[in-house]
C-alpha cells in the first residue's frame, strides 16, 4: 500500500503485529514495567518517526528502547541514549529544548526527522534479520514520503548504515560498489539523476558508546552540525 501522508502511514504503523517475538516482548515490557516507571502507562506498540514531514535532514537509528520509546511512544524519548541525542540537537540549534521526557513535553525538531529501520523494541536491543526485513516496508514508505525534501541523512551505527544504503539503492540512488563502509565521520554522496543526498556516519548514541567515550558530545555535535548545514537548515541559537 502507498501512503499519501506521514500521518496516514503512522496510523497504520502503530497497528502492526507482523513480528510475533517483538509483539510479545514490547507488550510484556509494557505490562511488567520498570520500577521507576510503575505509575506510568507504557506505549507498548510500534513507535512512529518523529519530526516535520518536510524535513531536510533525517536521523536513522536502530529500534526503540524497551523502557524509552516503547514507554513514551516517541523516538529516542525517555532513555539515556535519547538524552544524549536531544541535547546534541539542541546545542547545534536543531531542537527546541535540551531534554525529552514524554511525547507531550513540547519538544520540536527544526528541519529534522527521526526514523528507524525497526519500529518495535527488540529483546537485548537486537532485532533479527527477519524482523528487520518485515519492518522494511514501513521504512521504505517513510523514506518515499520524505525524499522530496531530504538532503542529508545522519546514520547512527553500522546496522542503520547497511539498511539505509540498501533501501536507498532500492529507490534508485546510485550506491557505490563496493558499498561504503560505516565509520564515524564518513560522508557518502549518492546520486539519482539530478538529485543528491548525503549520508553522514555517526557512532550510535548508545550507553556503551557514550559511557566509554567512544562517542563524545563534541563528536556528535560535529556530525549533526555538518549534516544540517549540508541540508541548508537554518540552525537556531540555543
Amino acid at each position: 500500500m502507498r501512503y499519501r501522508t506521514l500521518d496516514q502511514l503512522d496510523d497504520a504503523l502503530v497497528k502492526c503485529r507482523a513480528c510475533a517475538r517483538l509483539v510479545r516482548w514490547r507488550e510484556q515490557v509494557a505490562r511488567d514495567k520498570r520500577a521507576a516507571f510503575a505509575d506510568q502507562e507504557y506505549w507498548g506498540r510500534p513507535v512512529p518517526g518523529f519530526g516535520p514531514d518536510d524535513a531536510a535532514m533525517l536521523i536513522v537509528g536502530l529500534a526503540p528502547a524497551a523502557h524509552g520509546a516503547n514507554r513514551t511512544g516517541r523516538m529516542f524519548t525517555g532513555d539515556q541514549s535519547g538524552d544524549v541525542l536531544f541535547r546534541g540537537l539542541y546545542e547545534v540549534g536543531l531542537a527546541s529544548q535540551p531534554t525529552a521526557t514524554s511525547a507531550d513535553d513540547g519538544m520540536e525538531l527544526f528541519g529534522v526527522r527521526m526514523v528507524a529501520p525497526v519500529h518495535c523494541a527488540p529483546p537485548q536491543n537486537k532485532p533479527t534479520t527477519t524482523e528487520r526485513d518485515n519492518c522494511a516496508k514501513w521504512f521504505r514508505a517513510e523514506l518515499e514520503l520524505l525524499f522530496p525534501t531530504a538532503r542529508s541523512v545522519v546514520v547512527l551505527g553500522g546496522f542503520g548504515w547497511q539498511v539505509a544504503l540498501r533501501e536507498l539503492g532500492e529507490f534508485g540512488w546510485e550506491v557505490p560498489r563496493p558499498r561504503p563502509k560505516f565509520g564515524h565521520g564518513v560522508q557518502v554522496c549518492l546520486h539519482r539523476g539530478d538529485e543528491t543526498i548525503t549520508l553522514f556516519g555517526c557512532y550510535h548514541v548508545s550507553q556503551h558508546n557514550t559511557f566509554t567515550g567512544r562517542l563524545t558530545p563534541a563528536m556528535l555535535g560535529e556530525v549533526l552540525a555538518a549534516a544540517a548545514d549540508h541540508a541548508g537548515i537554518d540552525r537556531r541559537t540555543p
